[in-house]
């Protein structure tokens, strides 16, 4: 899934600067803009803002202003800290999947296409709720770990937070590298 998502994105940031790039030539250079390559490049550009939010959610490193956790002093109050946060954004994230759908039957229902190139808007409409979708099922994924994790116990959840130095996934990802690099290299 990470590889997926990895290229993916790649190919869709690539997309969009190349879009740019043409577009800056033609219109800045030649002097001839291409017609419609706004509504083309708005394809690439919705999906990779869509997909980049699902993939902040698979990682689960949305930003998050964590000041609550200052005033925690163990794993377990931090899980239940995070089991309120996660369930909280669980409801919203579904409410704005509902809403989501809503819109997304509509445009099925009106169908619309762009006044250019005459290509169906529903192309990156939808965009909207599939990735409203995926999110809530990520959401719900984090929060059943969290739960999981407070059902389980053991004295891991005991153990105090170290404010100095916080475990980030960041830590996590470098010592993935440096393992990789030491097997490769060594």
């Amino acid at each position: 899934m990470e590889k997926l998502f990895r290229y993916t994105l790649a190919l869709l940031i690539s997309t969009v600067a190349g879009f740019q790039f043409v577009q800056v030539i033609t219109r800045y250079v030649f002097e001839t803009p291409i017609m419609g390559l706004e509504e083309v490049a708005m394809i690439p550009t919705l999906w990779l803002y869509a997909l980049g939010a699902v993939n902040a959610s698979r990682e689960d490193t949305q930003i998050r202003a964590n000041v609550l956790e200052i005033f925690l002093s163990t794993e377990r109050a931090r899980h239940i800290l995070l089991v309120i946060s996660e369930s909280l954004s669980l409801i919203i994230s579904i409410w704005l999947t509902t809403w989501a759908w809503d819109y997304l039957r509509y445009a099925i229902r009106v169908g619309k296409e762009t006044p250019t190139l005459y290509l169906p808007t529903l192309i990156y409409e939808s965009a909207l709720f599939t990735a409203l979708a995926a999110m809530s099922l990520y959401v719900a994924w984090h929060l059943y770990g969290h739960i999981r994790a407070l059902l389980r116990g053991g004295k891991e959840l005991d153990a105090p937070i170290d404010h100095e130095h916080p475990h980030t996934s960041e830590l996590d990802e470098f010592e993935i590298l440096e393992h990789h690099e030491d097997k490769t290299h060594g």
